[in-house]
């Protein structure tokens, strides 16, 4: 009792049990709200472009050399920001909380809607955009940023009453909407990583040197979480295992088992059907077990071993960088755009409907292990996210927002400050007990404030790379 009443987190116990033992949401719901987030950057585009100032920043941002030609007005940057949270992010907060419900009417409305404002804004257009590099490389970005924008709201909002269970991570078998994130993060940097652009010759000192602030970071993360207290649910990593391990582990087995871009999508099919071989046969059990033993790959045997199926997604991720955005010497493909969209979207039809097939006869999607089948609904929905932006092109004269320029610029460093004002709020309110008033108005500030830090890093033209 003394040594609670003396805790950061006198809840901790709560909190933990309170995410666990969840069995997640069905494949289509997650089809469905992955679905409205899309609709909603599309909408911005159509019903926002029109409003847009200083588009020569969008333009430059785009560039090869990545330079930011600031707005001449803060006040105009911020009004722009401001528009864009709300058409974008304050509605898909609602849509998880306390609209989840009605999930399936808003995703209809909204199809409704688009088609409308598509057909409206063509109507009126005198000229049809075209297709072109800057569309398609934007749409990579945007889907990017919005996979991340998601990720960035849910590691909160699943600590509050008012976000469904079913859409947080599941405890072995299932597809919560929180599985999707370190299996979608992955992917989002594997898809423009070196080794995508062509540049296979990549050393393990420089690797090393490259991914040690992960290290130092998952290292921070473990120091952190035991001296304040902090809930961890064992059962997602391991003991001591968190996220920066595995995206440093990932990085180093790629310039371990080096190989040119176009034969890594082919090792990733042989990495994923030979973990998934051992899991089937007994592995699965083991990885499943609530017993450990005193050793450290027992103590993390989830997050080390699951690390073979990130390793997996990275490398199929690296095979589609280089398929959709990069030719034989890194740079962008110049007729990437309507090839790469019908390319996404047979991808994706591909993807969802293998993840059926293995989820039905191999084994249940589990992000705990990182099956195949898990791995094949990752790339599915995050496909999936990109197919769907790529109807932009239809929009004429449509233009990526200044909220999604600003995530794409810090993409890392945006979620390092969202795990640190999540952390915040944990400690600082019981976010079990809080109403469901006091739990939206917190979300909709925590999203605001990371918004208004990244939005000026932005502004300012600062850039911080980690990996």
């Amino acid at each position: 009792m003394d040594s609670n009443l003396r805790s950061f987190n006198p809840n901790k116990q709560l909190k933990e049990q309170f995410v666990s033992n969840l069995t997640g949401s069905s494949m289509l719901e997650l089809f469905v709200v992955i679905t409205t987030f899309s609709c909603l950057v599309l909408l911005r585009r159509t019903f926002g472009c029109d409003i847009m100032v200083g588009h020569n920043a969008t333009e430059a941002s785009m560039k090869k050399n990545d330079e930011v030609v600031g707005y001449k007005s803060l006040r105009a940057f911020v009004a722009v920001m401001v528009v864009d949270f709300f058409f974008i992010l304050a509605p898909f907060t609602l849509f998880l909380t306390v609209l989840s419900e009605w999930i399936y009417l808003i995703a209809t409305s909204l199809i409704l809607l688009l088609l409308i404002s598509f057909s409206a804004r063509r109507f009126r257009s005198s000229s049809f955009q075209e297709s072109g590099v800057f569309s398609f490389r934007a749409n990579i970005s945007s889907y990017r940023v919005a996979m991340m924008l998601a990720t960035c709201l849910c590691i909160l909002a699943v600590d509050f009453k008012i976000f469904p269970r079913k859409y947080a991570k599941t405890e072995t078998y299932g597809t919560g909407l929180m599985d999707l994130g370190v299996g979608s993060f992955v992917l989002v940097n594997s898809l423009v990583s070196q080794q995508a652009r062509g540049n296979s010759i990549v050393t393990l000192r420089s690797t090393i040197r490259s991914c040690s602030p992960l290290i130092l970071l998952g290292f921070a993360r473990l120091f952190f979480t035991s001296g304040v207290d902090y809930q961890v649910h064992v059962g997602e990593y391991g003991v001591h295992w968190n996220f920066f391990f595995t995206l440093a582990g990932v990085s180093i087995l790629t310039s371990v088992i080096n190989v040119p871009s176009r034969y890594c999508g082919l090792l990733g099919f042989f990495v994923l059907v030979g973990y998934q071989f051992f899991l089937s046969h007994g592995l699965n059990d083991y990885l499943l077990s609530d017993k450990r033993g005193a050793d450290i790959i027992s103590q993390n045997k989830e997050g080390i071993f699951s690390m073979i199926g990130y390793w997996g997604i990275y490398l199929v991720g690296v095979q589609l960088g280089s398929l959709l955005l990069f030719g034989n010497h890194g740079e962008v493909m110049r007729s990437a755009d309507k090839g790469g969209s019908i390319t996404v979207w047979v991808l994706c039809i591909f993807f969802w409907l293998l993840t059926l097939y293995l989820d039905w006869h191999v084994e249940r999607v589990s992000r705990r292990m990182c099956n195949l089948a898990y791995v094949t609904l990752v790339l599915a929905l995050n496909l999936q996210v990109l197919a769907i932006l790529t109807l932009s092109d239809y929009i004429p004269g449509n233009r990526i927002s200044i909220l999604e320029e600003a995530f794409n610029r810090n993409l890392l460093a945006s979620f390092l400050l969202a795990n640190v004002l999540t952390g915040l709020v944990n400690l600082s309110i019981d976010t079990l007990f809080v109403s469901p008033a006091t739990a939206l108005a917190i979300l909709l500030l925590y999203q605001f404030t990371l918004c208004a830090f990244v939005g000026c890093a932005y502004f300012f033209g600062v850039k911080l790379k980690f990996w």
